[in-house]
């Protein structure tokens, strides 16, 4: 017998600037704590990914974004749920980053990735995004 597992929709923003990227650490009580990730959330229901991407980095990093093409999909199970994790690229409306909601943000080019203890989820996108794995 086989049991589905829960799908969660994540999104995700990949903000870059002059080569770097934004990610952003989890809390110690989040769930996967102290993992790096791009920076974004769950979906609500009723909320487009593009209303959820921005309501996650304004709660997040108290910044505003606009969201443009998805880059990316891939769907990641994890031992009592899936998740589907939707990748944007976006650009940065508002300039100052305040860790509201996370432990912690950096710029890192991809180079600097694999100094980083990633989510599973976003490792997978980010071997997609950079063609790898």
């Amino acid at each position: 017998m086989t049991t589905s597992l829960r799908t969660i929709r994540v999104v995700a923003a990949v903000v870059e600037r002059e080569g770097r990227y934004l990610i952003t650490q989890r809390r110690a009580g989040a769930v996967l704590p102290w993992m790096w990730e791009f920076p974004g959330g769950r979906v609500e229901p009723g909320e487009t990914d593009q209303e959820a991407l921005k309501r996650e980095l304004l709660h997040r990093l108290g910044v505003e974004i606009d969201v443009g093409k998805l880059i990316s999909c891939v769907n990641h199970p994890y031992e009592h749920y899936a998740v589907d994790l939707f990748l944007y690229e976006c650009t940065l409306v508002t300039e100052n980053l305040e860790p509201r909601a996370v432990n912690a943000f950096t710029w890192v080019t991809s180079e600097q990735f694999d100094r980083y203890t990633f989510t599973p989820a976003d490792e997978a996108s980010m071997n997609k995004l950079l063609d790898i794995g």
